[in-house]
């Protein structure tokens, strides 16, 4: 199931010159036509109940002199990037091939109005200033089946950066996201911070990718509830975060309380492949665990 949509060196990868450049918020709904290559200069958010339309074959390429520069998609707005298996919706550095490395650019959040365990149950997402555009979850009446979208074949590639240490931005993030939103077929790859991560949330997702990440492949948080289905871990252990990098890792939240809904994510079909990429590497001393639960998690993993 990876054939054809994934790739496996970004780094040499040729992309297209932009067609068109970003600069600011997306307040009304609009396309990405299949033919554009887009430049990301900015913190786009998607915002006012809008949808972003993104069409198969769209490149989109976030510009590293824009610090943090990514598609934010706000409670009640929609990104919709469905590629196809031979024309998947690709984002990445707008570096020279050659010169691209995790957190050129900011990635890839999606925030919702799905149950969490903050109490009072709005958070702030990890990662950007604190605002009501940045907000997931709500004080009452939690929508377990809200939408924020679908993104189907689709690369992220060197995104995730990190504003300061434990505050950061993954290839792709997910606030409080509903089952209403479809999430299959991604690959997250050479990511500044994590691979995937949840806050909170029920959606459920299926076919990712995780390549060469920074830190964590596959990270739960805050109350995820929702179910992944076949997956794939690529590691080498000479890269690894300050903070101990690890295949899975979960926790109910950074304090290990016993808050509710409790971090309860299920994992099913998946394959992590390391420690070593060739028989030079020696490894990180902050290269950790294939799964780290820790912190009143109950997340649960199958084969």
């Amino acid at each position: 199931w990876t054939d054809t949509w994934t790739e496996w060196d970004p780094q040499n990868k040729v992309y297209p010159a932009p067609t068109q450049t970003i600069t600011g918020n997306i307040t009304s709904n609009t396309t990405w036509n299949t033919g554009q290559v887009i430049l990301l200069s900015a913190q786009c958010f998607i915002k006012n109940n809008s949808v972003l339309t993104i069409q198969p074959g769209v490149v989109v390429l976030g510009d590293k002199n824009t610090v943090g520069a990514g598609i934010f998609v706000t409670k009640g707005s929609q990104l919709i990037a469905n590629g196809t298996v031979t024309a998947p919706i690709v984002f990445t550095s707008n570096q020279a091939p050659g010169n691209r490395t995790g957190g050129d650019w900011g990635g890839i959040i999606l925030m919702g109005k799905a149950n969490n365990n903050t109490p009072g149950g709005i958070n702030n997402i990890e990662g950007l200033p604190i605002s009501a555009d940045t907000e997931y979850g709500v004080a009452s009446g939690a929508d377990d089946n809200d939408n924020s979208g679908s993104l189907k074949y689709v690369r992220i590639e060197y995104a995730g950066i990190a504003f300061q240490p434990n505050n950061e931005t993954n290839g792709l993030t997910m606030g409080g996201v509903g089952k209403g939103t479809n999430i299959e077929h991604i690959q997250s790859s050479f990511g500044g911070d994590d691979a995937f991560e949840w806050f909170g949330g029920t959606v459920n997702a299926d076919h990712l990718v995780a390549t060469y990440t920074w830190d964590d492949d596959f990270d739960t948080d805050n109350g995820f509830s929702g179910k992944v289905q076949f997956g794939i871990g690529i590691r080498d252990s000479a890269i690894a975060d300050v903070s101990g990098s690890n295949g899975f890792e979960s926790d109910n939240d950074a304090a290990g309380s016993t808050l509710t809904p409790k971090t309860s994510a299920v994992f099913a079909n998946m394959t992590l492949v390391g420690p070593r990429q060739n028989t030079t590497n020696v490894g990180n001393a902050l290269f950790r665990n294939g799964a780290q639960i820790r912190r009143n998690s109950i997340s649960e993993e199958r084969r």
